[in-house]
């Protein structure tokens, strides 16, 4: 999909535990920083659409697997009307760089609930999110 990177990511273990490295200023996909948090996502529960005008989201998950399903519906993309969809989490561990105008939702799948790092390029007021419910018959995707 048009703008959409999924990077590869690497972790450290050893007998103590692991380190699972998300993002760095010389990365060369690094833009800026704004914000990041954390969410997690109970077995089956489904949370979005979620579309961002300004700010690219940079997602990792740390703890279980998620499904992520992305749709373009920008006027001026080579991938109007795509959708893609990834499953990540530590046995996938990557980083997906999603840029702004992309819709984005996510599951978690399995029996643990998935944790979600959410790295952003901004600080926003709230206005400049959109959310749409699940089943919004603009995007061509069930769930």
């Amino acid at each position: 999909m048009h703008g959409i990177s999924v990077i590869p990511l690497k972790q450290f273990h050893d007998q103590r535990g692991k380190v699972m490295r998300m993002l760095r200023a010389d990365d060369p996909h690094f833009i800026q920083f704004g914000e990041i948090y954390f969410s997690s996502v109970y077995p089956g529960v489904i949370k979005g659409w979620h579309l961002h005008t300004e700010k690219t989201v940079n997602l990792a998950v740390v703890q279980g697997l998620l499904k992520l399903v992305l749709y373009d519906p920008r006027e001026d993309s080579p991938t109007k009307g795509e959708i893609k969809e990834l499953c990540i989490g530590p046995e996938n561990y990557c980083l997906a760089i999603v840029p702004p105008g992309i819709w984005y939702s996510f599951q978690a799948v399995g029996t643990e609930t998935a944790i979600l790092a959410d790295c952003t390029t901004h600080i926003c007021p709230p206005e400049e999110g959109r959310k749409k419910p699940i089943g919004d018959p603009e995007i061509p995707y069930q769930w």
